[in-house]
Protein backbone atom coordinates (compact mmCIF):
# COMPACT_ATOMS: atom_id res chain seq x y z
CA UNK A 1 0.00 0.00 0.00
CA UNK A 2 1.39 3.90 -0.68
CA UNK A 3 2.55 5.93 1.81
CA UNK A 4 -0.28 8.45 3.72
CA UNK A 5 0.51 11.91 3.70
CA UNK A 6 -1.45 14.31 5.86
CA UNK A 7 -0.74 18.41 5.02
CA UNK A 8 -1.33 20.37 8.23
CA UNK A 9 -1.14 23.70 9.60
CA UNK A 10 1.04 24.81 12.59
CA UNK A 11 0.17 23.04 15.53
CA UNK A 12 -0.47 25.88 17.55
CA UNK A 13 -3.78 27.14 16.28
CA UNK A 14 -4.60 24.29 13.28
CA UNK A 15 -7.10 22.81 15.35
CA UNK A 16 -8.50 20.88 11.92
CA UNK A 17 -5.32 19.30 11.39
CA UNK A 18 -5.13 18.19 14.82
CA UNK A 19 -8.13 15.80 14.01
CA UNK A 20 -6.63 13.13 11.00
CA UNK A 21 -3.33 13.62 12.48
CA UNK A 22 -4.46 12.70 16.21
CA UNK A 23 -6.75 9.55 14.69
CA UNK A 24 -3.32 8.22 12.60
CA UNK A 25 -1.39 8.52 15.22
CA UNK A 26 -3.38 6.96 17.74
CA UNK A 27 -4.72 4.38 15.20
CA UNK A 28 -0.63 3.65 14.74
CA UNK A 29 -1.43 4.07 10.95
CA UNK A 30 1.96 5.18 9.50
CA UNK A 31 1.96 8.66 7.67
CA UNK A 32 4.65 11.04 6.50
CA UNK A 33 3.78 14.65 8.02
CA UNK A 34 3.78 18.03 5.48
CA UNK A 35 3.58 20.96 8.06
CA UNK A 36 2.79 24.49 6.71
CA UNK A 37 2.44 27.72 8.78
CA UNK A 38 -0.63 29.12 8.24
CA UNK A 39 -1.31 32.89 6.56
CA UNK A 40 2.12 33.21 5.39
CA UNK A 41 3.08 33.59 1.64
CA UNK A 42 4.59 30.56 1.97
CA UNK A 43 1.25 28.62 2.98
CA UNK A 44 -0.63 30.36 0.17
CA UNK A 45 2.07 29.35 -2.24
CA UNK A 46 2.50 25.85 -1.08
CA UNK A 47 -0.69 24.93 -0.34
CA UNK A 48 -1.48 25.05 -4.60
CA UNK A 49 0.81 22.06 -4.24
CA UNK A 50 -1.67 20.06 -2.62
CA UNK A 51 -5.51 21.54 -2.88
CA UNK A 52 -7.32 23.70 -5.03
CA UNK A 53 -9.56 24.30 -1.72
CA UNK A 54 -6.40 26.49 -0.29
CA UNK A 55 -7.24 24.74 2.99
CA UNK A 56 -5.58 22.22 5.40
CA UNK A 57 -5.85 19.34 6.73
CA UNK A 58 -5.02 17.51 2.78
CA UNK A 59 -4.01 13.96 2.67
CA UNK A 60 -2.05 12.24 0.11
CA UNK A 61 -2.68 8.68 -1.12
CA UNK A 62 -0.70 7.57 -4.06
CA UNK A 63 -2.45 10.02 -6.81
CA UNK A 64 -5.85 10.56 -4.04
CA UNK A 65 -6.51 13.35 -2.68
CA UNK A 66 -8.72 14.64 -0.17
CA UNK A 67 -9.30 17.54 1.85
CA UNK A 68 -11.88 18.21 3.83
CA UNK A 69 -11.38 16.55 7.88
CA UNK A 70 -14.71 14.38 7.32
CA UNK A 71 -14.39 13.07 3.97
CA UNK A 72 -10.45 12.71 5.58
CA UNK A 73 -11.40 10.48 8.46
CA UNK A 74 -14.14 8.38 6.58
CA UNK A 75 -11.26 7.38 3.58
CA UNK A 76 -9.06 6.34 6.97
CA UNK A 77 -11.88 4.76 8.37
CA UNK A 78 -12.62 2.89 4.88
CA UNK A 79 -9.30 2.20 4.09
CA UNK A 80 -7.84 0.45 7.79
CA UNK A 81 -11.67 -0.89 8.38
CA UNK A 82 -9.21 -3.41 10.86
CA UNK A 83 -8.91 -0.59 12.89
CA UNK A 84 -12.62 0.01 13.40
CA UNK A 85 -12.54 3.80 14.14
CA UNK A 86 -16.42 3.71 13.62
CA UNK A 87 -18.56 1.67 16.81
CA UNK A 88 -19.34 -1.12 15.01
CA UNK A 89 -23.22 -1.00 16.31
CA UNK A 90 -24.90 0.60 13.49
CA UNK A 91 -27.24 2.74 16.16
CA UNK A 92 -24.23 3.22 18.21
CA UNK A 93 -22.28 4.40 14.84
CA UNK A 94 -25.46 6.79 13.75
CA UNK A 95 -25.23 8.60 17.03
CA UNK A 96 -21.23 8.74 16.59
CA UNK A 97 -21.94 10.16 13.10
CA UNK A 98 -24.28 12.45 14.60
CA UNK A 99 -22.34 14.36 17.61
CA UNK A 100 -19.06 14.35 14.70
CA UNK A 101 -21.08 16.19 12.43
CA UNK A 102 -22.33 18.30 14.75
CA UNK A 103 -18.89 18.93 15.82
CA UNK A 104 -18.03 19.56 12.05
CA UNK A 105 -20.76 22.12 11.56
CA UNK A 106 -21.65 23.99 14.41
CA UNK A 107 -20.68 25.25 17.59
CA UNK A 108 -19.48 28.52 15.87
CA UNK A 109 -19.59 30.66 19.12
CA UNK A 110 -17.20 28.69 20.92
CA UNK A 111 -15.04 28.55 17.74
CA UNK A 112 -15.52 32.12 17.72
CA UNK A 113 -14.81 33.52 21.22
CA UNK A 114 -12.86 30.34 22.55
CA UNK A 115 -9.77 30.50 19.35
CA UNK A 116 -7.01 27.89 19.20
CA UNK A 117 -4.48 28.53 21.13
CA UNK A 118 -2.23 25.47 22.13
CA UNK A 119 0.72 27.52 22.92
CA UNK A 120 -0.66 29.60 26.10
CA UNK A 121 -2.94 29.29 29.43
CA UNK A 122 -5.38 32.01 28.50
CA UNK A 123 -7.45 31.48 31.70
CA UNK A 124 -9.80 34.19 33.11
CA UNK A 125 -11.81 35.48 30.64
CA UNK A 126 -15.27 36.00 29.78
CA UNK A 127 -17.52 34.53 27.61
CA UNK A 128 -20.87 35.63 26.13
CA UNK A 129 -24.04 33.28 26.98
CA UNK A 130 -23.78 32.05 23.07
CA UNK A 131 -20.45 30.41 23.61
CA UNK A 132 -21.56 29.28 26.87
CA UNK A 133 -24.44 26.98 25.27
CA UNK A 134 -22.20 26.09 22.87
CA UNK A 135 -19.32 24.65 25.91
CA UNK A 136 -22.74 23.32 27.92
CA UNK A 137 -24.05 21.30 24.69
CA UNK A 138 -20.61 19.53 24.36
CA UNK A 139 -20.27 19.20 27.84
CA UNK A 140 -24.02 17.56 27.73
CA UNK A 141 -22.45 15.24 24.43
CA UNK A 142 -19.30 14.02 26.55
CA UNK A 143 -21.36 12.99 29.44
CA UNK A 144 -24.34 11.17 27.50
CA UNK A 145 -21.51 8.97 25.60
CA UNK A 146 -19.19 8.37 28.64
CA UNK A 147 -21.98 7.55 30.77
CA UNK A 148 -23.94 4.89 28.35
CA UNK A 149 -20.63 3.59 26.87
CA UNK A 150 -18.20 3.72 30.33
CA UNK A 151 -15.35 5.34 28.52
CA UNK A 152 -12.42 6.35 29.21
CA UNK A 153 -13.41 7.14 25.40
CA UNK A 154 -16.85 8.42 23.65
CA UNK A 155 -17.55 4.95 22.53
CA UNK A 156 -15.84 2.60 24.67
CA UNK A 157 -12.25 1.65 25.52
CA UNK A 158 -10.51 2.37 22.04
CA UNK A 159 -9.80 5.81 20.76
CA UNK A 160 -12.18 7.14 18.02
CA UNK A 161 -13.37 9.45 15.04
CA UNK A 162 -15.53 11.39 17.55
CA UNK A 163 -12.56 11.35 20.02
CA UNK A 164 -10.52 13.03 17.51
CA UNK A 165 -13.08 15.52 16.06
CA UNK A 166 -13.25 16.86 20.10
CA UNK A 167 -9.60 16.49 20.97
CA UNK A 168 -9.31 20.11 19.43
CA UNK A 169 -12.32 21.36 21.98
CA UNK A 170 -9.86 19.54 24.95
CA UNK A 171 -7.27 22.08 24.28
CA UNK A 172 -9.36 25.11 23.81
CA UNK A 173 -10.80 24.47 27.41
CA UNK A 174 -7.79 23.68 28.57
CA UNK A 175 -6.17 27.19 26.96
CA UNK A 176 -9.19 29.21 28.77
CA UNK A 177 -9.54 27.15 32.04
CA UNK A 178 -12.99 25.83 31.08
CA UNK A 179 -14.66 23.90 34.18
CA UNK A 180 -17.19 21.08 33.38
CA UNK A 181 -18.84 18.80 35.46
CA UNK A 182 -16.40 15.80 36.64
CA UNK A 183 -17.18 13.08 33.99
CA UNK A 184 -16.22 15.91 31.51
CA UNK A 185 -12.64 16.94 33.26
CA UNK A 186 -12.04 13.33 33.20
CA UNK A 187 -12.46 12.91 29.49
CA UNK A 188 -10.60 15.98 29.51
CA UNK A 189 -7.59 14.43 31.44
CA UNK A 190 -8.04 11.35 29.29
CA UNK A 191 -7.14 12.97 26.04
CA UNK A 192 -4.30 15.71 27.29
CA UNK A 193 -2.52 12.47 28.42
CA UNK A 194 -2.40 10.46 25.39
CA UNK A 195 0.91 10.43 24.20
CA UNK A 196 0.11 11.89 20.85
CA UNK A 197 -1.45 14.83 22.18
CA UNK A 198 0.85 15.77 24.46
CA UNK A 199 3.24 15.62 21.19
CA UNK A 200 1.20 17.90 19.03
CA UNK A 201 1.15 20.47 22.39
CA UNK A 202 4.91 19.98 22.64
CA UNK A 203 5.64 20.88 19.22
CA UNK A 204 3.10 23.94 19.54
CA UNK A 205 4.73 25.25 22.45
CA UNK A 206 7.99 25.36 20.38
Amino acid sequence: MEELQLVIGDKKSSSWSLRPWILLKESKILFTEISLVLNTPEFYEKIKLYSNAGKVPVLLHGDTRIWDTLSIVEYIAETFPEKKLWPTDKLQRAFARSIVAEMHSGFTDMRKNLSMNLADTLHGKSFPDEAWRDIRRIESIWKECLSTQKGPFLFGKEFGIADAFYAPVVGRFITYGIELNPTAMTYISTISGLYSYKEWVDAARK
